[in-house]
């Protein structure tokens, strides 16, 4: 039994959970059509974007150091490979945008203004503009100006919607804040744009090129993959297509022109050492050619060959380390007395890897730093850091040419140390021999160089011929599909449909959260569950009837009969010996209903011919006149006067000669009888009236006389009256307002009963709303309710 009402508990709660949302399911298809509504109107008026997408190949460059491979023979310079992700911040680059946006003339924008939509006029538009300022002004600018075609001759042009446009000639020079413009028509016939209202807006380059930076997206078809796709939605297609196809040339040529910059360099390098080495060759000749004519030698015989093979050797090693002294001492010097920042000729030769990587990053940063300038001046945070990274690059390099130099001088002079060892031995031969040898040691090593060099310059020229692009274009920019990508249809109508739904239901949940009344009889016997609730009345309009009648069917009715209901089987269950019949009505503050209870309470008691005596004890306020005055109340036997009325419970307590039966009003109301005391006139000392022992005569005696008294007492909450007499009764109904009372307040009545003060406390619910009341608010099955169309909420 226990887990089955532990879970019937359970529904219940749920029951009534989805019911706090149900019974509003009016407001719920109120605001799902009404958010409806609204995501067409936005699908309606949006701009839709279409999809371009390209798909690229970045290469790897095997030859990408080339250039540096002057002496890959020596193993000291391998190839490298391009990152596809330093690829990808390259292409979608500010300075690659900003060639794309001059390219294409996307800062200046011709708008084709309509009475709902305007729409850019990308291709082909009815007029041309032409600026008369430098490129450097109109790229930076920032100004726009409306158009209209009027005829073949004038059109109008203002710089203002809201102004009147002024009429010009084509061809005629109009001034603005950018300079002179000049439009010219673009098409024969200008009849078909005629009264077509444009608006033309140019905006600077760097801004529209960011634009487009936060636009475009270019990311890796597949993980560790080198094909790129590049992507960009855009209202007109075929500009997306054209940004995405020119952004990708641009990239390509930007790539071709650094490596044909870095082997021009080499070339230029290459050449100047060929000059220098031709003139040493050059003298080394003349000497040979001198010697022999000074000393008529033709031949000579060779050395020993032990002698010749040691020398071999270490002459060998030694112009090994010539060379690299050489160039490493050219390559010093073109660092340290170069002005700016040019690039460097790269795979020279030198044995140090960290050279020959410093001097590719180096030509790097410089062919960075040269494409920037064009779009921007010395002065730009990001040149500045490129000039710090250079200087810190080429301090580098000195430091590594200064510390290889000064190793291979060393090493030059320990190898010619121990040559002259070996040469002494050989000096043993004839002078002249001696002689000759050096100078064909001369020759032949700067011949060798002189060779190397050749070859190279040729290997730099072909390099320079043969530039690649980076990547391999495998489609070019297409339109993916003829439908818009953007709005979705499809999800804007769900978006704006759940937020249809979750709006109502957040208000709801939101009112349901912070609500702290109480609203019908559920609520409030979840706040106080050892006290009966007897009942619950209806909401009443303006125009519906206050009093009860005898055959009344309306819900009002019927929930006070259930309340009659509640109370009889009180009254019997408590049988201590007395009728038990002594009903108190009160309430915590005034304007919650206890005296409207108090008369319908009386009214549908009477209904049962049961003799009913309704008092005012409210002296303080009264309010019983309000409801026993209109024109269905009677007094039995003529017309109530207005003394009758004006005697009642005050006078009563004050005048100790007055009985019970000259202050008993018994009227007849709709067909109901009912016995009345009202409140009498309100007295100074109300506290003390009620304390008198006349109250307390009064009701014993009453109560014998009626099967029902019923006291409409003063609140609890605002004065002491009602305690003063709490004692004498037999039940105390608490009346609660739905939607008003606190569940806070209701701790003190509750504190009150557990005090012992308040005997027989039970509550009532005033002003419920029909779609809170029990059942559905289906007392009465139908007879009198007003039923209230499916629209109103």
């Amino acid at each position: 039994m226990g887990l089955n009402s532990q879970n019937l508990s359970k529904d219940n709660g749920l029951k009534e959970i989805v019911s706090t949302y149900t019974k509003h399911w009016k407001w719920f298809v109120f605001s799902v059509m009404v958010f409806l509504a609204l995501a067409y109107v936005k699908l309606r008026y949006s701009v839709p974007e279409y999809a371009a997408q390209a798909k690229i190949q970045i290469l790897d460059d095997k030859n990408s150091n080339a250039e540096f491979s002057a002496f890959q023979d020596l193993g000291m310079m391998p190839g490298g490979s391009n990152k596809v992700e330093d690829e990808i911040e390259i292409i979608n680059s500010r300075s690659n945008l900003i060639e794309v946006v001059q390219k294409l003339g996307l800062n200046v924008k011709i708008t084709s203004l309509g009475k709902i939509l305007d729409s850019e006029v990308y291709k082909n538009p009815p007029f041309k503009i032409n600026f008369i300022a430098q490129d450097s002004v109109v790229n930076n600018a920032h100004m726009g100006f409306y158009i209209t075609l009027s005829n073949d001759t004038t059109f109008g042009y203002a710089e203002s919607e809201d102004v009147p446009l002024k009429p010009y000639a084509y061809g005629k020079n109009i001034s603005t804040s950018i300079g002179d413009i000049v439009i010219t028509p673009a098409v024969e016939d200008i009849s078909a744009y005629k009264d077509k209202k444009y608006r033309v807006d140019v905006t600077p380059v760097a801004m529209v090129a960011q634009q487009y930076q936060f636009k475009i997206n270019v990311s890796p078809a597949a993980e560790y993959s080198n094909i790129l796709n590049i992507s960009l939605n855009d209202p007109i297609q075929q500009k997306a297509n054209d940004i995405i196809n020119t952004l990708i040339d641009t990239y390509n040529n930007n790539a071709i022109a650094d490596r044909k910059a870095i082997a021009d360099k080499t070339s230029e390098f290459i050449n100047d050492r060929i000059a220098d080495i031709y003139s040493d060759l050059s003298e080394e000749d003349q000497n040979e050619e001198e010697f022999k004519s000074n000393r008529g030698i033709t031949d000579i015989a060779s050395q020993s060959s032990v002698n010749l093979t040691v020398s071999a050797s270490s002459q060998q090693e030694l112009q090994n380390a010539a060379l690299q002294l050489d160039i490493a001492s050219s390559m010093k010097d073109l660092v340290e007395n170069q002005e700016g920042y040019e690039v460097l000729p790269s795979n020279v030769g030198l044995s140090d890897p960290s050279i020959a990587s410093t001097t590719a990053k180096y030509n790097e940063l410089v062919a960075e730093r040269k494409r920037l300038l064009k779009s921007s001046n010395e002065k730009n945070p990001i040149i500045v850091n490129l000039d710090q990274q250079l200087e810190g690059l080429k301090r580098s390099m000195q430091s590594s040419l200064g510390s290889m130099t000064n190793n291979l001088g060393l090493q030059v002079n320990s190898l010619s140390s121990q040559l002259s060892k070996v040469n002494s031995r050989l000096y043993a031969a004839p002078k002249n021999q001696r002689a000759l040898r050096d100078i064909g040691r001369k020759q032949q090593t700067t011949e060798s160089l002189y060779l190397y060099l050749l070859e190279k310059r040729e290997e730099s020229q072909i390099t320079f011929a043969s530039a690649t692009p980076k990547s391999k274009v495998i489609d070019r920019s297409y339109s993916v599909s003829p439908m818009p990508v953007s709005p979705n249809k499809k999800i804007v109508y769900m978006a704006f449909f759940i937020f249809g739904l979750i709006v109502p239901f957040s208000v709801i949940y939101a009112n349901d959260l912070l609500d702290n009344k109480v609203h019908s009889k559920t609520s409030l016997e979840k706040q106080i569950t050892d006290i009966p609730v007897l009942g619950e009345l209806p909401k009443l309009g303006k125009k519906e009837e206050k009093l009860v009648g005898k055959d009344d069917r309306s819900i009002l009715a019927e929930s006070l009969r259930i309340i009659r209901t509640n109370i009889d089987y009180m009254i019997k269950s408590k049988n201590n010996g007395g009728k038990g019949n002594l009903i108190y009505i009160t309430s915590s503050v005034p304007g919650e209903g206890k005296t409207f209870l108090s008369s319908n309470l009386s009214m549908i008691l009477a209904s049962t011919n049961k003799k009913v005596l309704l008092i005012g004890a409210d002296i303080r306020n009264p309010k019983l006149y309000s409801f026993f005055t209109n024109k269905n109340v009677d007094k039995l036997g003529g017309t109530t006067s207005s003394r009758n009325r004006d005697i009642g419970l005050t006078e009563y307590l004050y005048d100790s000669e007055l009985n019970t039966k000259d202050i008993i009003n018994s009227m007849l109301v709709h067909t109901n009888t009912i016995d009345v005391i009202y409140s009498g006139k309100i007295p100074p000392n109300p506290a003390e009236l009620l304390m008198s022992n006349r109250m307390k005569e009064l009701l014993e005696e009453v109560s014998e006389k009626y099967d029902y008294v019923i006291v409409d007492t003063a609140p609890l909450m605002v004065v002491t009256d009602t305690l003063l007499i709490t004692e004498y009764a037999d039940h105390i109904i608490y009346v609660t307002k739905a939607g008003v009372t606190e569940k806070k307040v209701l701790d003190f009545p509750v504190k009150l009963k557990n005090e012992g003060k308040l005997n027989g406390l039970s509550f009532v619910v005033n002003n419920v709303k029909v779609s809170n009341l029990g059942y559905g608010g289906s007392y009465g099955y139908g007879y009198g309710k007003s039923h209230k169309k499916w629209w109103t909420f």
